[in-house]
């Protein structure tokens, strides 16, 4: 098998029907490839592609879980497969969540958390009776398709995810323009929840996307205003019951770290769990080699030269 590039922005890869690998996620996120991998059918997956220096490059794929479209079964072992022409260095894709991956073999990066609704509710009863008493305090959760949001709504989603992110110290990969959530938003696999109390503004957001079978929580936030009450917890049960709606399980995802507090946090809603998988492909050996020498990256890092 051969793999190559295609400069086309991920037009290749795309799959409207999942969000991401849809075309409104992939240019959010300045997709800028797809990897073509011959087999049958073949393999695509998006991909940015990234200088390393003096005409050398390598390529990661967009943040989630975008996995590829299409591929044989099984997947297709990277070992086996000719990476020479693509010209790259490395590549790291991080695969779906409870599909086959897209090649064989990988990493299990992380456990993450599912909420299945057709299956006894994982639901803490603590964490129940918290839901109850914010919803006597006038907290509720509209939800809407991601195209509907009116400029306001997706404002108090945008003003509620900043103000977290600066609370958090977030990376500057998490701090996103206004452009990034008008072009997620427009893709009909997004959905966008709000919480509020009643007679005020949305203080809490939450925005929820459809992709390889489940509902996958993706991005959320809260006001400093709100933080007392945290109504994070009734967006959570609202997402659950959406993907009831849709007859999908919630991927609700993990923390920063395992057992931290977003993971716990996470856990408490759960009733199943799934691994996060990603692969790192070695394009060019002699290459990588060469960059990385000297080099003492955290255990798990890839690529070792950009550590």
């Amino acid at each position: 098998m051969i793999a190559s590039l295609i400069s086309d922005g991920g037009a290749a890869a795309a799959d409207p029907g999942h969000f991401f690998r849809s075309p409104g996620f992939l240019a959010a996120e300045g997709v800028t490839h797809t990897l073509r991998v011959d087999a049958e059918p073949p393999l695509m997956a998006p991909l940015v592609v990234r200088e390393i220096e003096a005409g050398e490059s390598d390529a990661i794929s967009p943040y989630g879980y975008p996995g590829a479209s299409g591929g044989p079964q099984p997947p297709p072992d990277p070992a086996a497969v000719d990476w020479s022409r693509t010209g790259l260095v490395s590549i790291f894709i991080r695969d779906r969540i409870g599909a086959v991956p897209c090649l064989a073999g990988g990493t299990a990066r992380s456990r993450v958390w599912l909420a299945d609704p057709r299956a006894e509710s994982g639901v803490r009863k603590r964490m129940r009776e918290q839901i109850r008493a914010n919803e006597r305090r006038g907290w509720s959760v509209g939800i809407e398709p991601g195209p509907d949001a009116e400029g306001g709504d997706r404002a108090a989603f945008v003003a509620a995810y900043a103000e977290t992110m600066r609370r958090t110290d977030a990376a500057e990969r998490y701090l996103f323009a206004d452009d990034y959530f008008e072009r997620i938003l427009a893709e009909p696999s997004a959905w966008l929840l709000l919480a509020g109390r009643s007679g005020e503004p949305p203080s809490a957001g939450a925005i929820a996307v459809t992709s390889d079978g489940h509902l996958h929580y993706f991005l959320g936030g809260t006001a400093d205003t709100a933080l007392a009450d945290s109504p994070m917890k009734n967006l959570f049960a609202a997402m659950i019951a959406l993907a009831g709606e849709l007859g999908l399980v919630l991927h609700l995802g993990g923390g920063v770290a395992p057992g931290d507090s977003l993971d716990s946090f996470k856990r408490r809603f759960a009733n199943g769990e799934a691994e996060f998988v990603t692969h790192e492909v070695v394009a060019d050996p002699d290459a990588y080699e060469r960059l990385s020498a000297g080099r003492e990256p955290a255990a798990g890092f890839f690529p070792a030269y950009r550590a």
